[in-house]
């Protein structure tokens, strides 16, 4: 088991726990800020999950410490953990294993929009752009732009990245600010395309930066 990350250093006797001694946590993706799940923390799963790195929840059904994975294997690593201004309620940023959080099977517990209806929770604006590109590659439409991209491969999409790239730079020359913004915008969303082409996945470019953050 890797040892904490030197964020783990939440003041367990500081945090302003409810009548039941519990306080309200909530799991978010650390990569792209997707929210997983909303559970219940006492001083006691608190203090495990500071010393383990590893996310532990109080069951308010079973009365019982719940080491989250234990049995499914889900585990959730913890990469830093927050409270709010008032200090009655947490923020786990949390490495999902199986990338799975909900005990549905779904990534996330907020799945549901109304009566049999289950939409993915939003992540960043990228990912959320990302889902569409891949939406465009797995399901052709003649009409969209991105699917012509893909029907034209390698030469038309790194056609587009110089392009754009050569954009940016002559945006970022004559500092002008909303071009810089959309130029870059447009690098990134052909950049999506290449990396979706090639059936890389964004998370594998986020996991790649935080690396290179640490």
């Amino acid at each position: 088991m890797s040892a904490p990350a030197p964020a783990l250093s939440v003041p367990v006797d500081q945090i302003r726990y409810n009548d039941q001694g519990l306080v309200p946590a909530i799991a978010q993706d650390y990569l792209d800020g997707t929210v997983l799940m909303m559970a219940w923390m006492n001083k006691e799963s608190l203090a495990q999950t500071l010393e383990t790195g590893e996310a532990h929840y109080w069951s308010r059904s079973r009365q019982e410490l719940w080491h989250k994975g234990a049995t499914s294997g889900h585990f959730q690593k913890v990469e830093a953990i927050r409270y709010d201004c008032d200090s009655d309620a947490l923020l786990l940023t949390i490495n999902q294993v199986g990338d799975i959080a909900c005990h549905t099977g779904e990534r996330s517990c907020f799945h549901q929009v109304g009566e049999d209806q289950k939409v993915a929770p939003p992540g960043d604006m990228l990912s959320q752009v990302f889902d569409v590109i891949k939406d465009r590659r797995d399901n052709p439409n003649p009409e969209s732009y991105t699917c012509k991209l893909f029907k034209g491969g390698d030469n038309t999409i790194l056609k587009k990245i110089g392009e754009e790239s050569a954009e940016v730079v002559m945006a970022c020359k004559d500092n002008a600010a909303d071009e810089i913004a959309g130029e870059v915008a447009d690098l990134m969303f052909h950049a999506m395309v290449a990396i979706a082409h090639h059936n890389v996945d964004l998370r594998d470019v986020y996991a790649k930066l935080a690396s290179r953050r640490r």
